[in-house]
């Protein structure tokens, strides 16, 4: 059953940072309740990228950096917010060179993700990447950040640690888990 939109009355900046803008919603639905929702304006760049890189004896490189929301160092995948008109996979390139120092010859798209639909429309383009070879580039970050290889067949001990806790890291493990399962099947086939 498909719902209509609910009609928008108004939409006001509330707050606005180098990062965020934050928008007041007035909203009408079809059953005529009206309410007000806040939400990161739309359209502030293309959205990001999510690297999966996987070397050829099956360990993903995962990386470790200052996040200034949890104030601590997490282990994550490289990551990195695409240009405006940038096609996914070139920033994924660019990314995955900056952050563990190799290109990949394959790069492939496994889903495009929403962070928090509620009050946001960023979206994060879920990449893998194999075929590593050495080739850095210079980033932007604040210090150098730390490369960890990760055997992907031990997902289960890379969710018990308490530094590895980004949603979007852990989703994309599995997505690439199961792609990669995929291709061994058809090569079984």
């Amino acid at each position: 059953m498909s719902r209509p939109k609910p009609e928008t009355l108004a939409v006001r900046t509330v707050a606005r940072s180098r990062l965020f803008h934050v928008q007041a919603v007035s909203l009408r639905f079809a059953n005529g309740v009206e309410v007000d929702f806040e939400r990161l304006a739309p359209g502030g760049g293309s959205g990001a990228v999510l690297v999966v890189p996987v070397r050829a004896d099956g360990f993903i490189l995962l990386i470790r950096e200052y996040a200034a929301g949890t104030d601590r160092y997490e282990l994550g995948l490289p990551k990195g917010r695409m240009e405006d008109g940038e096609d996914p996979l070139v920033t994924a390139v660019r990314e995955l060179r900056e952050e563990t120092g190799f290109g990949a010859r394959r790069v492939e798209p496994l889903r495009v993700m929403s962070l928090a639909p509620g009050y946001s429309a960023h979206q994060t383009h879920i990449v893998l990447a194999r075929d590593l070879y050495p080739d850095p580039l210079p980033g932007d970050e604040p210090e150098e950040i730390e490369v960890v290889p990760w055997p992907l067949d031990d997902l289960h001990g890379l969710l018990a640690r308490e530094d590895f806790t980004e949603a979007r890291s852990v989703a994309a493990m599995y997505l690439a888990r199961d792609a990669l399962a995929d291709d061994g099947d058809r090569l079984h086939e």
